[in-house]
């Protein structure tokens, strides 16, 4: 009887055998410059969506404090008594606050300095939801002011030289400061809310006599289920208050969201979120050139092993699972090290953007690793799989013929699971429709443009370069280089359109970065004002203008400003339900600041119509294109405004461009008339104040009823964000160059066989290794000019479309780009061959004629 096989004699297992190939590739270097493609798409992604995925939770977490409740109303006049009703009568707690800006001043004791502040009066039981942080406080402070006293923020007791306990003066009346606010739960945005803050008891706001008929004031009630309130009581509240707005035709009320508490740099901050996923994005597209590159050049390294493997009665399923398992291994192994990259990556992120993120964020979630490691997998096995697969087929006749087995095209069906896959993760990574469909289409459409292309330049190639060997006068070099690039016109096609990938994707992220970073460091211009000046009165704009001039300040803005509210369209009555988009709800709710000029003003460019095209007796306006693409507006329209009870028509006769960015004044409408004598209007100043100038304090002192809005800090700390944005964008930036250079030394790379080959040969017949490293420089030179000028005209059109359709700021035509890319691709692939294939002309002849024979 047969005893059975000992341990020892079994043969090993499919995963020890996966395993034990893993190792030895690695240790051969292999499975390195693949790994690391994997891994630094997978750091990529996993850093953005780390970030994103903690900043969805933070927001989520923080949602009610950052409203100030459950649900918010807010008004430009006191909450409609219905309103307040159904609060009541669904049983909901409710606070009221009001905020407006004025002016916030010391004693002449203190100094007599005044300072812009953020006024808000609270009623009792604020704030509903979180807390107020005090920095400091009188004993026995908290909750909310209590009647006589005023919090303020330590940037207003700092500007008028106050301490706790000292008198604040606030209009007519004069408050205790008792305590200095750290941070307050429900500060929101909005221009005014970059002005430090005073924060009052309700009871002690009319004595003050800010609030008058005409003052811009925000009143929120702010709503929370109350202790007998119905679990869906806020629910309710909000779906029956919606429908009061519309019956009873409430204009200026809204019911506030998380979203519209944004930040006033969301316009600056949703770009660069969208450029940090672009990059993500191009990363994982680049790692799958790469790997399907590598992977390719694996596949040939191995056919004649495994050719012998079949010789030696191994059989295809078992050499296939081999294989797959080794670079299932792989994969897990180089997306495990991404995603703790990534992790490590995120957290520089968020110190860089630390002056963003002025809450602590929750620890991320399990489903940004998981989406990383899906990526992993997805490439490695989507995209380096399918060469690696065929080596299972190998004929065994291989050993003796090796003119047999030579890999073919992919499996289709790995392939094609693996795009899938890709797309499906790039999809959610993308979080835009219209991101991610001009990447990736415009990904896939350059491959084919650029195959298509390197094809009928090779072909091109082949019937120009002589026929015969001597060339008629061409340089050897020249002429060998060429002649060998027409000799292999797949390898050429494949090296031009992996580098014109990589290299379009390097050229794509460098001129969008570029123009982003310009366009941010222009929102804050060195001569923007610093200070904006409103409320002043038609008997003072003369006094007004003096008293600037006097203390130097020669350029200026100066222009009359209206409150008004839009009543009809085109005589049809304005009613937000009318609009689909919240914004042109708003819009339609709301008071415009209306202004009039003779002249059209110089920082607005007319995009559509004719200033001053009104006909005689008619009323002109010129209205900004973004809200009359909102509203669906369009020149002839005929517009009607409510200003102080007088009905004001007229007939849209130009579209406007207005820079919001550029700190000048600007306005949605302007009438086109020097004078309108017969409406209420006041005065608004712009101008940049002279350095260690007291012209705030003079104008205080002259003109106590003005609103002086220094935003001088305000534009340092506007600075300071961009500044911080910035660098997040050129860190991530700086990760996507390295996996480009990556592709670049892959595509060299994958022909580092045939040219081993041809060179042993070369040298055997006598050519010297100076001739054979011209002829290299040539080729590398040459292919990489073509590639670079390729890219450049591709990303030329894709930045243009990017620029215009996702990021929404003006691009210029850049002619210069191709040739430069021409530059930059030749030497980028000359350096990548030098580095890739170095080893090639320095063994010795023999050397490499054997290795060459025993391949």
């Amino acid at each position: 009887m047969k005893s059975p096989a000992s341990p020892a004699q079994r043969p090993p297992s499919t995963l020890a055998v996966a395993w034990r190939q893993l190792l030895r590739d690695w240790r051969a270097g292999e499975l390195r410059l693949l790994m690391l493609a994997v891994m630094l798409a997978v750091a990529a992604l996993c850093a953005v969506a780390f970030l994103s995925d903690r900043l969805d939770q933070g927001l989520r977490r923080d949602a009610a404090q950052l409203l100030g409740g459950d649900a918010v109303v807010a008004s430009d006049q006191p909450t409609p008594q219905p309103l307040v009703d159904l609060a009541r009568d669904l049983k909901l707690t409710t606070v009221r606050s009001a905020t407006f800006p004025s002016m916030a001043r010391a004693t002449e004791a203190q100094g007599g300095e005044s300072r812009l502040a953020a006024v808000k009066a609270v009623s009792d039981g604020y704030p509903l939801r979180g807390r107020i942080a005090l920095r400091e406080a009188l004993p026995g402070r908290g909750g909310a002011p209590a009647p006589g006293e005023v919090w303020v923020d330590p940037a207003v007791a700092d500007g008028l030289g106050l301490k706790l306990g000292d008198p604040l003066l606030l209009g007519d009346s004069q408050l205790q400061v008792s305590a200095l606010i750290e941070t307050e739960p429900d500060r929101g945005a909005g221009f005014m809310n970059f002005a430090p803050r005073v924060l009052l008891a309700e009871s002690d706001l009319a004595a003050t006599h800010l609030v008058q008929p005409a003052s811009r004031i925000t009143y929120r009630m702010a709503l929370v289920p109350g202790p007998d309130a119905a679990p869906d009581a806020v629910r309710r509240f909000v779906a029956a208050a919606e429908q009061l707005v519309e019956k009873d035709k409430l204009r200026g009320v809204r019911l506030e969201s998380l979203e519209s508490g944004r930040p006033e740099m969301r316009q600056t901050l949703d770009r660069a979120a969208r450029f940090l996923r672009l990059v993500a994005m191009l990363s994982a597209l680049l790692a799958a050139v790469a790997v399907a590159l590598a992977a390719r050049d694996f596949a040939a390294r191995h056919l004649d092993a495994c050719a012998m493997l079949r010789v030696l009665g191994q059989p295809q399923r078992r050499i296939a699972w081999a294989y797959g398992l080794e670079f299932a291994l792989a994969g897990v192994g180089a997306s495990l090290a991404g995603v703790l990259v990534g992790l490590g990556l995120h957290q520089v992120f968020v110190s860089l953007l630390a002056g963003l993120v002025s809450v602590s964020l929750p620890p991320p979630s399990i489903w940004p690793a998981l989406l990383g490691l899906g990526l992993g997998l997805s490439l490695l096995l989507g995209f380096g799989l399918p060469p690696v697969l065929q080596l299972a087929a190998v004929p065994p006749l291989r050993v003796i013929r090796r003119d047999l087995g030579a890999p073919k095209t992919g499996s289709l069906l790995v392939l094609g699971a693996g795009v899938v896959g890709l797309a499906a993760i790039l999809v959610v990574l993308a979080g835009d429709l219209m991101l991610g469909g001009i990447a990736a289409a415009g990904f896939a459409g350059a491959v084919l443009l650029f195959a298509l292309l390197a094809w009928g330049a090779v072909k091109l190639l082949r019937r120009v370069v002589p026929s015969n060997v001597s060339g008629a006068g061409v340089p050897r070099w020249l002429l060998l280089a060429t002649r060998q690039v027409a000799a292999r016109p797949g390898f050429a096609v494949m090296q031009v359109a992996s580098l014109a990938v990589g290299l379009l994707a390097l050229a794509l992220l460098v001129l969008l970065r570029t123009d982003l970073i310009s366009s941010w460091r222009q929102a804050t211009p060195a001569s923007a004002p610093d200070r904006f000046v409103i409320n002043i009165q038609p008997d003072q704009a003369e006094a007004f203008r003096k008293t600037l001039t006097g203390a130097g300040v020669q350029d200026y803005d100066w222009y009359p400003m209206i409150r008004g509210r839009l009543t009809t369209i085109n005589e049809e009555a304005v009613q937000g339900r009318r609009f689909a988009e919240e914004r042109a709800q708003r819009l339609a709710e709301r008071e415009f600041n209306l202004s009039h000029t003779a002249t059209q003003p110089a920082h607005n460019q007319i995009v559509a119509g004719r200033w001053g095209d009104a006909k005689p007796g008619e009323m002109g306006m010129s209205v900004e294109e973004g809200l009359a693409q909102t509203l669906g507006l369009k020149l002839g329209d005929t517009l009607a405004f409510d200003i102080a009870g007088q009905p004001v028509q007229g007939r849209v006769t130009s579209l406007r461009k207005v820079d919001w960015s550029s700190m000048r004044v600007n306005f949605f409408v302007l009438f086109e008339a020097a004078e309108l004598p017969d409406l209420p209007a006041t005065q608004i100043a712009a101008y940049r104040s002279p350095p260690a100038s007291k012209l705030d304090r003079e104008l205080a002192r002259q003109f106590p009823n003005l609103t002086v809005i220094d935003v001088s800090a305000q534009l340092n700390q506007v600075q300071g964000v961009l500044n911080q944005v910035i660098q997040a964008v050129q860190f991530l930036f700086g990760f996507t160059l390295a996996t480009g250079l990556v592709v670049l030394l892959a595509a060299v790379g994958s022909t580092r066989e045939a040219r081993t080959r041809e060179f042993a040969l070369m040298r055997a017949l006598g050519a010297p290794s100076s001739l054979l490293a011209q002829v290299q420089r040539v080729e590398l030179l040459g292919v990489g000019a073509l590639a670079g000028f390729l890219a450049g005209a591709v990303a030329l059109v894709l930045a243009a479309l990017l620029a215009r359709f996702v990021f929404q700021f003006d691009w210029e035509i850049k002619p210069w780009v191709p040739l430069a890319s021409a530059v930059v691709g030749a030497l980028l692939a000359w350096s990548a061959g030098w580095w890739s294939l170095r080893s090639v002309l320095q063994r010795p002849v023999v050397q490499t004629l054997r290795e060459a024979q025993a391949e």
